[in-house]
């Protein structure tokens, strides 16, 4: 296997476990959080932005952008089958995650955790928060899906063989019919 499967693999399998996160937290988690009184959904969130940022999910999330980017250039730079491919899923990944993540999500994270989740300004703020994050996260969601896709046809096409095209067998009946050809 070549450098570029490889890296397509890392991509593919790093955008999926992100993608399920998000899914995750867009189907059943801040589903569940916003049912809860406003402090407690909040602080509960708050929670969750801490513990969230340990090695491993930090791992996944920031390896699986520089490896999508490696792997876009190197797509190109090795004439790589589904290098169009490749590079859709790197910006995939890269807008669709981590600009949305740096530019909606963590300030939102962060605006949340400055406020006490049990004042009225706490309220509003979770209220802000849910109406902000839910549907940047669901981008997220939606462009990983897009980008495993996007990098599953690309080791599609870095796969496909081309097939000779088979000649009649030595015991096949000739054509005997009258009529002419279709």
């Amino acid at each position: 296997m070549n450098t570029v499967k490889i890296l397509t693999l890392v991509s593919l399998t790093g955008t999926a476990l992100m993608g399920g996160v998000f899914y995750a937290f867009g189907t059943a988690i801040m589903g569940s959080l916003q049912r809860m009184p406003a402090g407690q959904g909040a602080a509960a969130m708050n929670l969750i932005n801490v513990r969230i940022q340990n090695p491993l999910f930090l791992l996944i999330f920031l390896g699986t952008a520089l490896v999508s980017l490696a792997l876009a250039v190197l797509a190109f730079v090795k004439d790589s089958p589904g290098a169009w491919w490749l590079v859709g899923g790197a910006a995939l990944y890269v807008v669709g995650v981590m600009v949305i993540s740096f530019s909606i999500n963590i300030p939102l994270n962060d605006s949340l955790a400055a406020v006490d989740p049990t004042t009225a300004a706490g309220h509003t703020e979770w209220a802000n928060y849910l109406a902000k994050w839910n549907p940047a996260n669901n981008v997220r969601a939606i462009s990983c899906t897009l980008a495993v896709v996007a990098f599953g046809l690309a080791l599609h096409a870095g796969s496909t063989t081309t097939v000779a095209p088979s000649r009649p067998s030595q015991n096949a009946q000739p054509n005997l019919s009258t009529e002419p050809d279709r």
